[in-house]
């Protein structure tokens, strides 16, 4: 009788799915999922260059640093096409430099790190009047940083040495609320897989730049902040019904 059950569990299963292809079965979008989002993020890094630029530091590269990430999200059900859920993203990028003197002789070597990340809850509207892909305008609000390390390292490090200023470290960090307005294409191939392409620009709150070990650090320019414009893509598992 058992086996007799589930032989039939399985006629039903195997027969929905395949109808599950031809038709669509809700009358709003409905499932979820996650997986990992790898994506490329804009920043405004012409005041720190500048900076950067006096001082014979490594300038930051302007076209945007590799981030990677994961998020996900669900569809609630008591409210047709939205869904809720998270994201985190991080990146980083760094440059050298040697300074010589008039003689060509290695004085110090410098590095600049420059790394942002951040991450909060999402809430997405999927439009419901396009139909086999999910187009979903929504919000993030959460948190996000910004670092940036400046390394100047002597060429005659020795165990000697050691505790002599045989090296300057400055870390420079910024803390903020995101506020990001969003707008993510799913893709589904064959209900359980879906390519994700998006985008979304970070607004943001209550910006705290701080020095190395939190000393308070003043003078920044209002035009180097934690906003930057963002794009993603990324493969998701889970149950996609658009």
């Amino acid at each position: 009788m058992m086996k007799k059950h589930l032989i039939i569990l399985i006629l039903l299963i195997i027969s929905f799915d395949g109808v599950s292809q031809t038709q669509q079965f809700f009358d709003a979008p409905f499932g979820g999922g996650g997986g990992f989002t790898p994506g490329w993020s804009f920043s405004n890094v012409n005041p720190l260059n500048n900076k950067l630029n006096l001082i014979n530091m490594p300038q930051v590269a302007k076209k945007g640093i590799f981030t990677t990430g994961g998020g996900g999200f669900i569809y609630i059900g008591f409210v047709p096409g939205l869904r809720i859920g998270g994201m985190g993203y991080g990146g980083s990028t760094s440059d050298n430099s040697t300074i010589t003197d008039v003689g060509g002789h290695i004085l110090y070597n410098t590095e600049t790190k420059y790394a942002i990340g951040g991450g909060g809850l999402t809430m997405e509207y999927t439009l419901p009047f396009i139909k086999s892909i999910g187009v979903s305008p929504g919000l993030i609000v959460g948190g996000g940083n910004i670092t940036v390390e400046l390394y100047q390292n002597g060429v005659n490090n020795g165990w000697d040495g050691l505790g002599l200023p045989l090296g300057l470290h400055n870390t420079l960090n910024n803390n903020f609320w995101i506020i990001a307005p969003t707008l993510n294409v799913d893709i589904p191939f064959y209900r359980f897989l879906c390519f994700r392409i998006g985008a979304g620009y970070n607004f943001t709150l209550g910006e705290n730049w701080t020095l190395n070990n939190g000393q308070s650090f003043s003078g920044v320019p209002s035009d180097f902040n934690g906003r930057n414009f963002y794009m993603q893509v990324g493969i998701f598992i889970g149950f996609f019904s658009f």
